[in-house]
């Protein structure tokens, strides 16, 4: 290995308490792993930095005094390494028997993620900056230097030493703290705080509500070293662990005031002495704390907590880029839902419904939620289930102080309060929607074209009838009584229903001119009722299932046709005769023949007791039964037009040709089933027709 040239940089302290560093000497030195690191990198021995010829640094870092910030690289660092413990051996203390139980359930088992360390960490340090930022609004207003000291949170990660280390600039502790919040779990310092705090202002913004947080530093660490001196004294400790039985308190000097923590990490935890992994974790769960966090010098969380800023002030670049960082995606919001409240519960919500048409994954009910939880600008859990399952599709994040959390901020602990905030939050997004159908009709539309699917999940997977309501609020369907294309909302649908009118009625067909010539909508166009058309696969059922809007009944034109007192059509005998011959003809089919009078345009129609539930099962059953006994569980009824041609002609043709007859008949059926919609799959009926084919040209 080659010599390399380094100068030796001295320390001294200018005018101001300014660090100065002057060059002094040129040394060679031959570079040895545990002493200069490689690639003529600067470092340090003692209160002397020594640097490569060709890299004099003009900012400073030494381990008695801190580097300063240097406008040129943005380098800002506190933790230096002048802690030391001073005086006779520490004190040994034992953890309390059920501290020491729940220590190693915590180290091993409570925490499914050890990156959560970190945030748990960061929770506690941003706890103490808070508790400071209370104490200098109180007890040290008058305090010139705790009035200009910096909130802020530092971390160093080293690889060659295997440690991890945090550093606030926070309240510190006293002894008694140290063996009051350190030594016993589950009691947290936080908690105390507030509890002694109650009424007063300032205090909401502490997030730590339980001890345990500190404790899974155990998860990848065999020893612990904690320096505090308290914002209250001026005295400072020590406190050491390895996380079995007990712990060690000693005094210690050359500790600033505030907290630092030193992990010296397990062997099979060696990435978190890694600064590119710190900062991922930083960035996924508390890039939005709201004191700095600086990682070996340099800013690691950096996005403003949009959410909880007045909405007024948000613009729609903050918008677009926060949607970005939530949704892991290029696009931009459609819809933005932006409130905070406080009233029946404190919460800070920013949603957005994608501008984009969803992917394939996320249309399957398997798709986790897009929506993450926080707690006091804390990450609980990046994908939470706070919303219902139909609503998968928004993303953004929701706060809350209500929230209270078990002993792992992985679990939500008050299932009763989670349908609180499920119900509230649902009810606006739905508000948020509705306001844009009228507001924003075309850009509605665009939404309601790929996002439809899920509404109409939310109402077939609800058991409320309330709830189904308010989301059928947001459906759209052509109409009989507007041009095709354009759409109408149920709510819009009552407000035009003549008087007397107290039904909401439909019809289900693959398209409008389908539906304008189907059989069912003849039956009750004589009433000049208006009608939804259901083009997509799964409207019908939706309706069915909803059953009630605005306390209108949502029924089918089948249902309406079966339902509605017709007047008795004159039944001659020839009818009659083949009314019966029909019945033994298609015995095998049909449950019953009529003669109806609703028709006029169409020779038959085929009637069942339940058709919106009949055609689901022709979808979704049908291909496991035979033939037979499909006709035996749908028991239709054909009803026949008495004036129709085709009818009048079978009547004769019944006697004169029997054979040919059948053939027609058997069309006639296979044809009323194709327009009832209870033939999944219309190919199956060619075979019939082209033997009737073959029959009519028998005489040409």
């Amino acid at each position: 290995m080659s010599s390399a040239a380094f100068h030796v940089v001295k320390l001294t302290r200018a005018p101001g308490n300014r660090l100065l560093w002057s060059l002094a000497r040129p040394i060679q030195a031959r570079p040895v792993s545990s002493v200069i690191p490689s690639k003529q990198q600067p470092f340090e021995r003692g209160h002397i930095r020594y640097c490569p010829s060709s890299q004099i640094l003009r900012s400073a870092f030494s381990t008695a005094a801190p580097r300063e910030n240097s406008p040129e690289d943005g380098y800002h660092n506190i933790i230096g390494d002048s802690e030391k413990a001073t005086g006779p051996e520490g004190e040994k203390h034992e953890f309390q028997a059920e501290t020491r139980m729940l220590l190693d359930i915590v180290a091993k088992s409570l925490y499914s993620d050890k990156d959560i360390f970190v945030r748990e960490l960061i929770s506690n340090a941003s706890d103490a900056l808070e508790k400071f930022r209370y104490l200098r609004l109180t007890e040290l207003a008058d305090d010139k230097v705790a009035q200009e000291a910096p909130l802020e949170i530092h971390i160093a990660t080293d690889k060659h030493s295997r440690t991890f280390t945090i550093q606030d600039t926070g309240i510190g502790m006293t002894r008694e703290e140290m063996i009051e919040c350190l030594g016993t779990i589950a009691r947290s310092g936080s908690k105390q705080f507030l509890k002694e705090n109650a009424g007063k202002a300032n205090t909401e913004s502490i997030i730590g509500q339980f001890g345990v947080g500190f404790y899974s530093a155990f998860m990848v660490a065999d020893k612990v070293e904690v320096f505090s001196k308290s914002r209250r004294g001026n005295k400072a400790y020590k406190w050491t662990s390895d996380g079995s039985g007990q712990y060690e308190i000693q005094s210690a000097e050359g500790v600033q005031e505030g907290t630092k923590i030193v992990l010296h990490l397990k062997a099979d935890s060696r990435e978190f002495a890694d600064e590119d992994k710190i900062r991922e974790i930083i960035r996924k769960f508390s890039n939005f704390v709201g004191s700095p966090i600086y990682c070996n010098g340099k800013k690691a969380n950096q996005l403003q907590a949009v959410w909880l800023m007045d909405p007024k002030e948000v613009t729609k670049e903050m918008h677009r880029e926060f949607f970005r960082f939530t949704s892991g995606s290029m696009d931009s919001p459609r819809f933005t839902l932006h409130f905070r409240t406080d009233l029946p519960l404190q919460l800070s919500v920013l949603l957005y419904v994608p501008d984009s048409k969803p992917g394939l994954f996320e249309m399957s009910r398997d798709a986790e939620s897009g929506v993450a939880l926080y707690s006091r600008k804390v990450l609980i859990k990046a994908r939470a289930e706070i919303l219902p399952k139909w609503l998968r599709f928004v993303k953004g994040c929701v706060d809350s102080e209500d929230i209270p959390l078990n002993l792992s901020r992985e679990l939500l602990q008050d299932s009763a309060l989670i349908r609180k905030i499920r119900s509230l939050i649902t009810t606006r997004l739905i508000r948020l929607l509705q306001d844009n159908m009228k507001k924003n009709p075309a850009s509605y539309e665009e939404f309601y074209a790929s996002y439809q699917v899920f509404l109409k999940e939310g109402i077939l997977a609800s058991n409320d009838q309330s709830e189904k309501e308010d989301i059928s609020k947001l459906l759209q369907f052509e109409s009989s009584t507007l041009g095709a294309g354009e759409k109408t909302s149920l709510s819009d649908y009552i407000g035009r229903m003549k008087e007397g009118q107290v039904d909401i009625y439909y019809l289900a067909a693959p398209s409008r001119q389908l539906a304008e010539n189907s059989p069912y909508y003849e039956a009750v166009k004589k009433k000049d009722v208006e009608v939804l058309f259901c083009y997509q696969p799964y409207d019908e059922l939706v309706l069915v299932q909803l059953r009630h809007f605005k306390s209108k009944s949502v029924i089918s034109v089948e249902k309406e046709m079966r339902r509605d007192a017709e007047a008795e059509p004159v039944i001659t005998e020839n009818m009659k005769q083949l009314s019966d011959w029909l019945k033994s003809t298609l015995a095998s089919k049909v449950h019953k023949v009529k003669i109806t009078g609703r028709l006029s345009e169409h020779p038959c129609l085929i009637s069942v007791e339940e058709m919106a539930a009949a055609r689901h099962f022709v979808k979704t059953s049908l291909a496991q039964f035979s033939e037979e006994d499909r006709y035996k569980l749908l028991e239709p009824t054909l009803e026949l037009n008495p004036t129709h041609p085709i009818i009048s002609k079978l009547a004769t043709l019944k006697n004169s040709n029997p054979d040919l007859a059948k053939s027609l008949a058997e069309q006639l059926l296979n044809n009323a089933m194709v327009s009832a919609g209870l033939v999944d799959d219309p190919r199956t009926v060619t075979m019939g027709l082209n033997a009737l084919l073959v029959k009519l040209l028998e005489k040409h």
